[in-house]
């Protein structure tokens, strides 16, 4: 069985039930300081590692998250694969409040961020084959967990990453939206393909925490996306559960 990493994002910056064992301090690696400890522990009768992406406590914002080194941090620590939590707006109309989705492709809108792991002295130039951002056998253990789960979901969907902290506005999301992007996040970019650079398998379990620019009447209440992460949460933490009961 691969040892399997979370990565938290909003909502979740800690695993509530996790049996820790042991804190992994990565005060540096070759990338610069991860966002957190690596906390290995027990979670639904399984090894763990979990890594909360903003911080704990919450305070990264995503565009000045050190993905690489959390990524490298991971692996070190023993990580074989990797499931990212993510907190996202709905774009498209089936992606409303509340609902999950295990995207199947991204856009990425970001700007500025390091995206590699190859640059800098080389002895060759190395590219990866990213035409499937996300792993199907992982995908497929997150979409039986949520099924299993009772939960309203999505089994596939268009994942944005857009720059932040700020939200979009209601122009870029319909721009999003022709794009064919289902749903809007910050900090699926360059997780993803840094986790690909490193051969880790990588999934992402989307909550949607709110309906995205535009798409509701009047601005986002930020107190509202407070509320359905909390209750939403509460429900990830138990599909992440069965994923890890449910692996040999």
């Amino acid at each position: 069985m691969k040892t399997l990493a979370i990565i938290g994002g909003s909502g979740l910056s800690e695993l509530d039930g996790l049996q820790q064992s042991q804190e992994v301090s990565c005060s540096t690696t070759p990338y610069g300081v991860p966002s957190a400890a690596i906390v290995r522990g027990r979670y639904a009768g399984r090894e763990v590692l979990f890594l909360a992406r903003h911080g704990r406590p919450h305070r990264i914002p995503p565009h000045q998250i050190n993905y690489r080194a959390n990524l490298w941090a991971l692996q070190q620590a023993g990580a074989e694969a990797v499931i990212a939590v993510n907190a996202v707006g709905g774009i498209s109309a089936t992606m409303g409040t509340g609902h999950f989705c295990v995207p199947d492709q991204l856009i990425d809108y970001s700007w500025g961020r390091v995206q590699t792991y190859f640059e800098g002295d080389l002895q060759q130039v190395t590219h990866i084959d990213f035409t499937e951002p996300y792993a199907a056998d992982l995908r497929a253990e997150l979409l039986q967990a949520l099924q299993a789960e009772g939960c309203d979901f999505s089994a596939a969907g268009v994942y944005a990453c857009t720059q932040g902290p700020r939200l979009e506005t209601a122009a870029e999301i319909l721009r999003l939206e022709r794009d064919g992007c289902d749903i809007v996040g910050m900090t699926g970019m360059p997780e993803a393909a840094l986790a690909r650079e490193l051969g880790l398998p990588y999934a992402c379990l989307a909550l949607v925490v709110n309906p995205a620019a535009g798409k509701a009447a009047g601005p986002i209440s930020l107190a509202d996306m407070e509320v359905v992460m909390h209750h939403g949460m509460t429900t990830a933490r138990k599909v992440l559960g069965r994923v890890l009961a449910g692996r040999s």
